[in-house]
This record gives structure tokens, sequence and C-alpha cells, in this order.
């Protein structure tokens, strides 16, 4: 059996700013590719592991180009929310978003948390889960969304997170998991994203943990400039193989993302960061986020969890209520 992984394509109808290139057109010609490749290699399935567009009500001429792209693929493509696919860090919303669109219509299949899916090929069986971004990932249990069971009786236990899994530390304030702490017995492979550098396949008795990096280079940092965009195959027999295929019709970083947007983009990030340490000064906050203040307001004055919730899900219905007012992407 054989399955394609990708992550963070980030779909949108607009260049970002540190590109220099048409970033629409980019990302048809790295699906189309990845569409060959799936065909070519006859994989049984594509999985995406989330932020799949880049905002939850990207523009309905955008997503149909996109969904009529999609419907060439040949197999099954699952998928998982991400923060951008969804209002709010809620999954909840992800109904009334144009990923659950492109579920309801048949383009993609969505994997809802403690759902399953067994897939079956030439003897070998894969039980199939995701865990979508949710606004309390990173900063709980790690078992709690990077664990699951084995409940299907599968030969193989593959689990998607839309988590920040990371080889190495991240600065303070940045919600995240290191590596080390995701090892769970009962899960052969576990395929990441969010965290758009990537890094290494990682093997430990048997298992392995895998996040190829963001198909969309959104950002002009150094490491984006090296980075080729690639996809991740798995086969499954006796054990897994990975194979991590870099995409040819990716120009290379220092042709497509703008270098003279650096020293700008730097300059802004020291006064952010200074405006940051101001803010935490004031009231200890660990970051400048809604959703983040929320959390930490919440952590100081000891209110209650249902509380905290109730004000996440009306900050998801105002930013849902003001991109449909909004009328267009931005």
């Amino acid at each position: 059996m054989r399955l394609l992984y990708l992550t963070d394509t980030h779909i949108r109808g607009t260049s970002p700013r540190s590109r220099t290139d048409d970033f629409p057109a980019a990302m048809r010609r790295k699906l189309e590719e990845v569409i060959r490749l799936a065909h070519d290699r006859q994989v049984d399935a594509v999985l995406h592991g989330g932020d799949f567009f880049d905002r939850p009500d990207l523009s309905p001429a955008v997503v149909r180009e996109f969904a009529s792209l999609l419907r060439r693929l040949k197999v099954p493509l699952y998928t998982i929310a991400g923060n951008h696919d969804i209002y709010g860090h809620n999954p909840d919303t992800v109904d009334r978003s144009m990923l659950g669109l492109l579920d309801a219509f048949g383009v993609i299949r969505l994997l809802r948390p403690r759902e399953t899916v067994k897939l079956e090929r030439d003897g070998v069986t894969v039980q199939l889960s995701g865990q979508p971004f949710h606004h309390e990932l990173d900063k709980r249990d790690p078992g709690l969304d990077y664990a699951v069971n084995n409940v299907t009786g599968a030969d193989f236990c593959v689990h998607m997170v839309h988590g920040m899994a990371v080889d190495r530390h991240l600065p303070e304030g940045v919600p995240h998991t290191l590596l080390d702490h995701l090892w769970f017995e009962s899960v052969d492979v576990l395929l990441t994203g969010h965290y758009h550098a990537g890094f290494p396949v990682q093997r430990r008795e048997g298992r392995l943990i895998v996040n190829p990096g963001a198909l969309a280079r959104i950002n002009n940092h150094p490491s984006e400039m090296r980075r080729q965009p690639q996809v991740a195959l798995l086969t499954f027999a006796g054990s897994v193989q990975v194979e991590l295929i870099p995409l040819q019709c990716a120009a290379k970083g220092t042709d497509v993302l703008d270098r003279s947007y650096l020293e700008q983009a730097a300059y802004r990030e020291e006064k952010l960061a200074a405006f940051v340490r101001q803010v935490r000064a004031a009231g200890e906050f660990q970051g400048i986020d809604v959703i983040d203040i929320i959390e930490e307001i919440a952590r100081l004055e000891g209110i209650e969890p249902d509380v905290k919730h109730e004000a996440m899900r009306r900050i998801a219905v105002v930013q849902e209520r003001l991109g449909t007012e909004g009328g267009r992407e931005r």
C-alpha cells in the first residue's frame, strides 16, 4: 500500500507580499505535479496535513478553480482542518468554511476527531485518523491529541495532527511539542504539519514521525529561501518506508521570494518584539494574538473553563461574520 502525504498548501487567490511571482499559479503547478505523482506511483490515497486554504472564507471563485483541479485525482484525498481553515481556532466551525464545503461536495474527505478510516490493499491494512487544530493543541497533554488507539485491528496505525511538533525548542510563548514526547506505542506513523520548515524523518523502534514541510512558501525567512517544497511517499509492506520527493516545478526560493523585503521585515519584527515585551511587562501576557490574550487572562484571573470556551466561541462567530461581510479576500 502507498500513501502520498503533503501539508500546508495555504491556497489563496493573491500573492503574499514576500513573493515576487504569481503564487496561485505556482500552487496550481505544484498540485498538478502532486496529482501526477499520485497516479505515477499508484498510491491508494493522498493525505493532507491541514491549512488547505489560507483562510476559511476564501473567495468561491478561487475555491472553484482548485476544486476543479483536485477532481482530477483518481484516489481519495483525506485531510484535517488547520488553524487557517477554521474560525477562531475552533474546529467546530469547519462545516461553515470552504474546507467544509469541499467535504460536503465530495472533493475531499475531512477527518474529524476520533474518526477512523480503514484502508486495505493486497492484504495490507492501514488505520487512518486525524486531529484538527484547536486552541489547546500543544498546550495540554500531548497524548490527548497525538495518540490514538488501533481500534480497527489494522496492520498499521497512521495519525495526522496539525500541531506544532518540532525537533528543537521554539521561543517562549510559542506553543509547541518536542518530538521526544510524541512516541506512542499505538501510532506507527505520526504525520504532522503546521511547522512549515519540516524536519528529517524521525525513526524509533519501527515507528516514524514525518513532516516534509509546507508545500507553500509564504514568507521570506532565510530558511524558506533554502527550502525546497516536497512531499512524502509512504509504502506499507512488512514495515514502513518513507521517500521524500522534492517537487520539480518548485522554483528556488531565491527566485520567488523578495530578498529586499527582508530588512524591512527584520525591522518590523524588532518593533513587534519590543511591543510584546511591553505588553508582557504590563500583564504577564505570553502572546498578542486575541486567543492567546484570552488564555492568559483566564489563567491569571482563574476564570472557569466554560467561560473561556464561550469567549473563544464568540470570537469565532465575530471572525466569521467579519469575513462574510467583507466579501473579499484580505
